[in-house]
């Protein structure tokens, strides 16, 4: 499984997209901005996007959707307690960022423990509440990768003051993810690349 980080839109949102370099099926995570350097490397690279997976419903993730919703049709998975963000466009903070995006209607909603199948991956949803209502991670199991959103940064986490926020929850989905082994790889939301160990050592917000 190759991947490449994306940064996208004004809060340079790290969008990922993911590819089986048999096949060449892709999927991207977080869209939060214009896409078309996503687009000229699907192409340049001749891959198939087949999905969209999005951690949370914040403008800053979810703005450039639709510019790729014509390769993957329905096929966008967010948290079922986020979903109401996608449909409603008044529930994505869109006013934080002067950005609009229309809602969508048709895409599937994904709930804690779910599998996505993948070519040569099994992608379990994780749902960690905190930031968002319905914010999940997606646990690549046999890459050894999770895809955090804005549940969890480098030595920080996400803010819990806006709508859906919340500190207790943000705390036990922390609690959850510190079941994990050290090594397990961590990409964010925002800022660089990092581990659970890491964050186990560093990060002041960690469960101890």
């Amino acid at each position: 499984m190759n991947y490449k980080r994306f940064p996208l839109g004004a809060l340079w949102t790290n969008g990922y997209l993911f590819w089986d370099e048999n096949t060449k099926e892709a999927f991207f995570v977080d869209p939060g901005g214009k896409t078309d350097d996503v687009k000229k490397f699907l192409a340049d690279n001749n891959l198939n996007l087949t999905m969209i997976l999005l951690t949370h419903g914040h403008i800053d993730h979810i703005a450039g959707i639709h510019e790729l919703v014509p390769f993957v049709g329905n096929n966008i998975y967010i948290g079922s307690k986020d979903a109401q963000s996608l449909r409603n466009p008044s529930k994505q903070l869109q006013s934080l960022l002067g950005v609009h995006c229309e809602g969508l209607s048709d895409f599937k909603e994904v709930k804690d423990g779910q599998v996505i199948n993948f070519p040569g991956c099994e992608i379990k949803v994780i749902e960690t509440p905190g930031h968002t209502e319905g914010g999940v991670c997606y646990l690549l199991k046999n890459h050894n990768i999770l895809i955090v959103g804005d549940t969890l940064f480098a030595q920080s986490v996400g803010r819990t003051d806006l709508e859906g926020g919340d500190e207790v929850k943000l705390d036990e989905s922390l609690r959850k993810l510190d079941e994990f082994p050290d090594g397990l790889r961590v990409l964010p939301g925002h800022g660089p690349e990092t581990s659970i160990g890491a964050e186990r050592e560093l990060n002041p917000y960690w469960p101890r």
